[in-house]
């Protein structure tokens, strides 16, 4: 009798265990069959090992599963620092619960944005950043209603802005900094439906002039830094807005600043390397600002005094025209330098004659 005992208490504690981990298995089956083409689709990688048909999918490295609410479909796919190497899977685009999309820093990621993740009608996060993905920036994102934050940096693509992507009624931030794109800033970014993205368009090869129309937005961060655009970019300032950061530097922007105030939210101010003009107005000084720098430009006049402006060091003002004062020198030395200068050049025509 004890055997028998034995026996049935074994088998009752192998079919419980057996009816956990079976319970367990919250993956849809659908979504797990996807995954697995995706593994096979990147060659199987190291990176994926977790990823075995005989386990719970929503157990698995680099993903995340919902809660019951959605029936534990798979809401979140982030591929990061990988030896991964081909193309994106086009089957990501048979996950239709995913909300966030990650292929992060994977060198050996080649080829252009798969199209078929203009099915992720969920899609709230897109992020394909630091690889190897080349083409244009797809005009089939704005098909992403959802969408609240795009990124596509340090990348290798090309071509223009899509004008398109001013329609995604959600978004919270455009990063498309350090690519090749080319063409000028969409007429369109200045009627964004939802609330005013954050806008980094930095490191690309972006020219002409500003879009007016980008003057009636509030930004809260805007990054335009080492591109070829031109004319006039004092549409970004006002008292009036709520801007945090303004990154304008190594453009060729020419405007006066003498007249132009500053948000007093303003904590970021870099217009170094172009061509403004005018005095650093007095208002600036009633600016929280954390970094700044005007240097290489030509602007002249008196540094105002107060506020933040002389926290800084000389290399915030170099290189202008006749920048002086307080962190450079005083006004009153450069006149005498310039005093000094026009004599000798007359002394020299003097004796040349």
């Amino acid at each position: 009798m004890d055997k028998k005992a034995t026996v049935v208490s074994s088998l009752f504690i192998l079919f419980t265990f057996l009816t956990i981990s079976f319970s367990k298995d919250l993956c849809n089956k659908d979504d797990k069959n996807t995954l697995l083409k995706i593994k096979k689709s990147l060659n199987n990688p190291y990176h994926l090992a977790s990823w075995h048909p005989e386990t719970d999918c929503c157990s698995w490295y680099c993903l995340e599963c919902g809660d019951a609410t959605v029936n534990h479909r798979v809401t979140a796919l982030t591929i990061f620092s990988g030896q991964i190497s081909g193309q994106i899977p086009p089957e990501v685009g048979d996950l239709p619960y995913l909300e966030t999309l990650v292929f992060r820093k994977l060198s050996n990621l080649t080829g252009q944005i798969q199209p078929t993740i203009a099915k992720l009608k969920k899609l709230r996060y897109l992020r394909l950043s630091w690889t190897n993905l080349t083409g244009p920036i797809p005009d089939f994102i704005s098909q992403l209603k959802n969408l609240e934050f795009l990124e596509l940096s340090f990348n290798d693509l090309s071509g223009s802005i899509p004008s398109s992507l001013s329609t995604l009624p959600k978004i919270m931030a455009l990063e498309l900094s350090r690519n090749k794109l080319t063409g000028s800033i969409p007429e369109s970014f200045g009627s964004f439906p939802g609330t005013v993205p954050d806008l980094r368009l930095s490191h690309n090869q972006l020219s002409g002039p500003i879009p007016k129309s980008l003057g009636n937005l509030d930004f809260n961060r805007i990054d335009l830094s080492r591109n070829k655009l031109e004319g006039d970019a004092s549409m970004f300032f006002g008292a009036n807005k709520t801007t945090w950061s303004i990154d304008l530097s190594r453009n060729m922007f020419q405007f006066d600043i003498s007249k132009v105030e500053l948000p007093k939210t303003l904590g970021v101010l870099d217009l170094n390397h172009n061509g403004i003009t005018g005095n650093i107005p007095v208002q600036w000084t009633e600016t929280p600002l954390q970094f700044f720098n005007v240097s290489y430009n030509k602007l002249c006049g008196h540094i105002p005094n107060g506020g933040k402006l002389q926290t800084f060091d000389s290399y915030s003002y170099v290189h202008n025209k006749c920048l002086c004062g307080a962190p450079l020198d005083s006004c009153n030395l450069l006149l005498n330098i310039a005093r000094k200068r026009k004599l000798y050049q007359r002394r020299q025509i003097k004796v040349q004659d």
